[in-house]
């Protein structure tokens, strides 16, 4: 029987692919989620290509998720962005969720920015808010750097004391005053889906110290702090938790948030920050193991 290729292995050579058919050696990668592709309109110099024609990489199997990585100069920096991820309830395994975290890694990225649209928990979001991720609880039952450990990917044993970076995050609550709106930071926490939460659920999460909830986001965290990149991270608020709103929760509903005129919000704040050094440029280097 052929041997399967190592994880290590898929990484070099969909890396591979992806060199051959782009002129950008990006500095920052982004990734957006349900329903904000068209984030990426922002990008100059596009070069698109397709997840299926990059090898290892499936195709999406979710509305909002176009399955496109684009590369070019956002704000001229050079970036590579993800449009669509994939997810735990798809049924992939957790090395294939967060491969496309390590392929961007091996590209040269060296700081993450990842985007998800999230449900409220907190009285004080409002859909259509957009936060900042700087903590998570992760509850999908699975961790991304189970099992046999290669230490060409990274460490195995992880401090995610600061897995948000600090920086990125006054970073971003500067930009965020400069286009006149208050940023909030949220615990966010990662339930395994594909069904949408109960409100005893949400009654826990809350009582855990959830501020918003989604289906996404920590395994790719995770990893991007095993590749030793720097994260930033922020959600979309689309709907309020189950329990704390007057309709059912539907996944329309949740493009159609990622469609509103707060997305381009979203796309101002990122667009400001990838014009400043803080985020453009590498940090110094530091003897924190985080």
């Amino acid at each position: 029987m052929p041997v399967s290729p190592s994880l290590y292995d898929s990484v070099l050579a969909a890396s591979r692919s992806i060199r051959q058919a782009i002129t950008t050696r990006p500095r920052v990668g982004i990734v957006l989620g349900s329903g904000l592709s068209q984030l990426a309109d922002r990008v100059q110099f596009a070069q698109t290509l397709r997840y299926v024609d990059i090898p290892f990489f499936p195709p999406t199997s979710v509305a909002g998720h176009d399955g496109r990585l684009v590369a070019g100069a956002w704000a001229g920096c050079p970036v590579v962005v993800l449009q669509g991820r994939y997810h735990f309830y798809e049924g992939h395994d957790l090395s294939l969720v967060t491969l496309p975290i390590r392929v961007l890694a091996h590209l040269g990225i060296h700081t993450l920015i990842l985007t998800a649209a999230a449900g409220a928990i907190s009285p004080n979001l409002q859909v259509q808010d957009i936060a900042c991720i700087r903590d998570h609880i992760n509850l999908l039952g699975a961790n991304p750097l189970r099992g046999l450990n290669d230490d060409r990917l990274g460490p195995r044993f992880l401090d995610l004391t600061t897995i948000y970076d600090p920086t990125l995050r006054l970073a971003a609550q500067h930009k965020a005053q400069t286009l006149n709106w208050t940023l909030p930071e949220v615990v966010y926490a990662a339930m395994p889906g594909p069904s949408y939460e109960t409100p005893a659920e949400i009654n826990l999460l809350r009582t855990l110290g959830a501020d918003v909830v989604g289906m996404s986001t920590v395994p790719e965290a995770i990893v991007a702090r095993q590749c030793r990149l720097r994260v930033l991270a922020f959600t979309l608020i689309t709907n309020a938790a189950a329990g704390l709103g007057p309709d059912p929760i539907s996944h329309q509903d949740v493009l159609a948030a990622g469609r509103s005129p707060d997305a381009q919000r979203l796309a101002d704040l990122i667009e400001r920050l990838l014009s400043e050094p803080v985020v453009s440029q590498p940090a110094e280097p530091t003897n924190s193991s985080a």
